[in-house]
């Protein structure tokens, strides 16, 4: 027999686990399906059977809909009543299928490029939403020592034959496969690493997702998505003779260099971040690069710890 005490405590904290879930995801007025909630909750079921779980779930949803404590739309649940937001979810949806197949192409060409390892689609693309203002991010692996050679080559790529357009060619975050580590450890972070989309360097992203676990223990129930079709990191013909040419003392200074470079311009025009700020929208190391200048990470955690206080949910 079931023990009341502890079905009482399971259903809080499934309802206060589904709370924060629905808020997190309102900061970008995105609904979410019973499905998508038990995938983000922060604890696992004991169920074997994913849909029994999901079933679960599904029952905890129905009874906060009935006390009114969230509101149900269609399949989409969310705490305020926004029935607008479904069909901006949707039509994001709809456009994420039209881009997908794109960053697919444009992550394999990156690919291409000297020094590349493994190519992710990050952002809300990889999390299967597209803004008509949104950009396709990617997040990008490379070898240790020529991260900032890497990266310049990529922008100047951009800057050349994209016009400087960051619509279909966003390179904002590198690291190098020495540190693959993610170093911020937080809310924001977990949810772009278990949703970030491996489209090249299969091998890499493996590991990239083994040295992140931490993200994964966030979210137990997230299964991460490594699909079969990504291809491996190859070398063409080209791209060692490239890697050959930069490998030694040349490569070592071009790297240094273009990282002085860029770090300066970026100081320049960020000059009025603090310290604090700048390291973490522009992190600039040897083997990482981050260029968020909007500062998009602590905008969403503010916004996010807003909400749950405004709502009571400790």
């Amino acid at each position: 027999m079931t023990d009341p005490n502890y079905s009482t405590t399971f259903a809080c904290r499934t309802a206060h686990s589904i709370w924060r879930v629905l808020l997190y995801f309102e900061v970008f007025s995105y609904p979410l399906t019973a499905k998508e909630i038990f995938h983000y909750l922060d604890f696992s079921f004991d169920a074997s059977d994913q849909a029994l779980a999901i079933d679960e779930v599904k029952d905890a949803l129905d009874e906060m809909v009935a006390q009114g404590r969230i509101v149900r739309f269609g399949d989409f649940y969310q705490t305020q009543d926004q029935p607008s937001w479904v069909e901006a979810r949707l039509d994001c949806n709809r456009r994420a299928d039209e881009y997908l197949p794109l960053a697919n192409r444009m992550a394999r060409f990156i690919g291409c490029f000297p020094f590349i390892r493994g190519v992710f689609v990050s952002g809300s693309l990889s999390k299967h939403c597209m803004k008509p203002d949104s950009d396709i991010d990617f997040f990008i692996i490379t070898a240790p020592g020529r991260l900032w050679l890497a990266r310049t080559l990529l922008v100047l790529f951009k800057k050349i034959f994209l016009f400087n357009s960051h619509k279909y060619f966003c390179v904002n975050y590198f690291i190098d496969t020495e540190h693959l580590e993610i170093e911020e450890k937080n809310l924001f972070t977990a949810t772009e690493i278990v949703t970030l989309l491996p489209l090249y360097g299969r091998e890499w992203c493996v590991r990239f997702f083994e040295s992140n676990r931490w993200a994964q223990r966030r979210y137990p129930n997230f299964r991460l998505r490594l699909a079969e079709s990504t291809p491996f990191h190859r070398r063409s013909w080209g791209k060692k003779w490239a890697e050959y040419l930069l490998s030694g003392r040349l490569g070592h200074l071009l790297d240094r260099q273009t990282m002085r470079l860029t770090v300066g311009y970026w100081r320049r025009k960020f000059s009025h971040f603090n310290p604090e700020t700048f390291n973490v929208a522009l992190k600039s190391r040897q083997y990482v690069s981050k260029h968020h200048p909007l500062h998009f990470q602590q905008r969403v955690l503010v916004a996010y710890e807003k909400r749950v206080k405004e709502m009571g949910v400790l």
